[in-house]
């Protein structure tokens, strides 16, 4: 079996728990069971001519040149896995990967840019993604591989707004407390490509877009080729609503307040609807359900919350450890031995000057929760292997991690106050890190109760 967590040994030795050892090697479990490169072999398929996606079948022989385009954390191994079934098929390709990512490609070039604030890597690669698209024609198809991470590595805004001020209004909407959904509808009306705009290009060609989901709830319609249904007026009511309206470029608010109608993201593709084909490859359902399926064979009794968990980070933790405490108290909802699984994507709203994610933060405030509970441990996990601005993936705490945060002089109420949770538990050796695990499905917790 694949072991995802580089430090598990270090983990382990820092700890002697058993229960935390089981809990690492669930959440492992939950990795594993979304491998996009796996999902993709078992969704396409080509028998001479014939390319089979899901239900549906091509005759390639009637189609002119595959274009492979796309962008996020998990693109690479699905990129990798069309080169392998379409092999010379493919006329062109480009993606863009996250800064750090190692992996070579025949047909289909690399990119590199940053994330999660936009760099002029990124800007470059969305022109040229942008050109490639505008070459495709109607006897065409084109692979849009659309994963988490695409917005930030792929920058492209409209014309009155520079990289710079890009750069500022990502950092402004990430920091704020509102949900993925709310900073893609800002996202995508200060955009050339985003909210289906760069369908726009491509079509009459055929599109085929793989999805990887990081949204909760898993939309089709994501990305620079799913259709966008929110309107420049949601957006200028988000920024308000956040605080943000104030503080943003005035260039973006002069272009969010004067757009005109046909500047609006599209809201369906009209003759040219049947065109546009979407795959789900990979969910946060089927993570969960990996660690659930884990930890039955360790002997647990699992219980699966939600996988469109949103929130404040240290708010939703205080909820599930509310849950773990109840079931060592009277067993309901589940008995022990439990694990208890949630899914979804929580934010935090940044106030301090501490270096964080919302994972990091979520075992941090579980952490405070479960201070002296010798039968409970909480994990959290990025499961793109990064966590906010940081090199962890997330953290793992039991009932003693406060105790040992204090005997090192480490007051955990005033690192929760500062957003300081990466500090925190590099302290204490209780970050999990992965690395990139080509795979991005939001975010994924476990409860374990003995």
């Amino acid at each position: 079996m694949k072991m995802y967590i580089k430090n598990i040994e270090e983990l382990l030795l820092a700890d002697h728990n058993s229960l935390k050892e089981t809990g690492l090697h669930i959440i492992n479990s939950a990795l594993i069971a979304v491998d996009p490169f796996k999902a993709t072999k078992t969704l396409i398929h080509l028998d001479g001519d014939i390319l089979k996606i899901g239900s549906l079948q091509f005759d390639l022989s009637k189609k002119k040149n595959i274009y492979v385009l796309g962008g996020g954390k998990a693109v690479y191994p699905i990129a990798k896995a069309l080169e392998e079934i379409l092999q010379e098929k493919i006329k062109e390709g480009l993606i863009i990967v996250k800064e750090g990512h190692q992996g070579i490609l025949e047909k289909i070039k690399i990119r590199k840019a940053a994330h999660p604030i936009p760099d002029q890597a990124g800007f470059n690669a969305a022109k040229e993604i942008r050109i490639i698209a505008e070459k495709a024609q109607e006897e065409d198809m084109v692979f849009w591989i659309n994963t988490g991470g695409i917005s930030a590595l792929a920058p492209l805004p409209v014309t009155f707004i520079t990289l710079e001020e890009k750069k500022q209004i990502n950092q402004l909407l990430l920091s704020s407390g509102a949900n993925i959904k709310q900073i893609n509808t800002v996202r995508s009306h200060l955009s050339d490509i985003k909210g289906g705009k760069l369908a726009l290009s491509i079509l009459p060609a055929e599109i085929i877009n793989l999805i990887v989901s990081d949204n909760p709830g898993d939309p089709l319609d994501v990305g620079p080729t799913g259709l966008d249904h929110t309107t420049f007026s949601e957006a200028i009511d988000i920024l308000k609503q956040y605080g943000l309206w104030d503080r943003f470029p005035e260039s973006a608010k002069k272009y969010l307040l004067t757009a005109t109608p046909d500047l609006e993201t599209p809201k369906n593709y009209g003759k040219f609807q049947s065109f546009v084909h979407s795959f789900m490859l990979v969910r946060n359902k089927m993570a969960c359900q990996g660690a659930i399926d884990k930890a039955k064979e360790f002997g647990f009794h699992a219980l699966f919350l939600s996988s469109c968990i949103e929130g404040e980070s240290r708010e939703v933790a205080k909820v599930h450890a509310a849950i773990g405490k109840e079931v060592t108290s009277s067993g309901n909802p589940i008995t022990c031995p439990a694990c208890i699984v949630s899914g979804g994507e929580t934010v935090v709203t940044v106030k301090g000057e501490g270096l964080g994610g919302s994972n990091l933060e979520f075992a941090l405030a579980a952490a405070i929760e479960i201070e002296g509970m010798d039968n409970i441990v909480m994990v959290s996990l990025g499961t793109d292997g990064t966590d906010g601005p940081t090199p962890a993936a997330g953290a793992i705490v039991d009932g003693n991690t406060v105790r040992k945060a204090k005997n090192l002089g480490l007051n955990p109420i005033e690192f929760l106050r500062r957003n300081d949770s990466y500090n925190f538990f590099n302290n204490l050796n209780d970050l999990i890190i992965t690395g990139h695990t080509d795979t991005n499905v939001m975010d994924i917790r476990l409860v374990l109760i003995k």
